[in-house]
This record gives C-alpha cells, structure tokens and sequence, in this order.
C-alpha cells in the first residue's frame, strides 16, 4: 500500500508531485520524506529547507507537516529526525 502511495505522488526524479491532502498518505509521504535526515544529527533550519526543498517548492509546508506529525522535532532553529521508520 505505501508503494502504491509513494508511486502515485512521486515523480520519477523522486520529487513530489503534489503534497497529499489526506491524512493517511499524507504520512506515508512524510514518512518517506524524514528518511532524508539522519537519526542523531540536529540540523539547521537552512539545511532542513534544502533537503525538502528537492522534493517540493514549499519547503515550509513540509517542515512544518514534519514537526506537526512528529516525524521531526524542532529546539532553538534546530531540526532533528524523532520519528518515522528506521531500517535496522
């Protein structure tokens, strides 16, 4: 099913199409997004706006949706991955 989901709104380039406006795959994509930051490391604000940046032109939606859904924390300007899948 999240296959399905990230194929419907990722183009081939892995940028998204368009940001889902339903809650369920809206946090498959999230979920796919927060694989981008690496477990343990605090990013600046700038970086976060960068990396999401490649994926879509507003960024700040993104973040924002990140931190909203707890898939990213936000302290003091800085960003850390608190969620989503993690390979083992």
């Amino acid at each position: 099913m999240d296959q399905r989901v990230l194929q419907n709104f990722l183009t081939e380039d892995g940028r998204l199409r368009t940001i889902p406006s339903k809650q369920g795959k809206l946090m498959v994509v999230l979920d796919h997004l927060s694989q981008s930051f690496e477990p343990g490391r605090t990013y600046p604000e700038a970086e976060v706006n960068e990396i999401l940046s490649g994926f879509h032109p507003d960024f700040a939606a993104l973040r924002r949706y990140l931190v909203e859904n707890g898939f990213m924390t936000r302290e003091d300007g800085c960003y850390w991955r608190s969620g989503g899948t993690f390979d083992v």
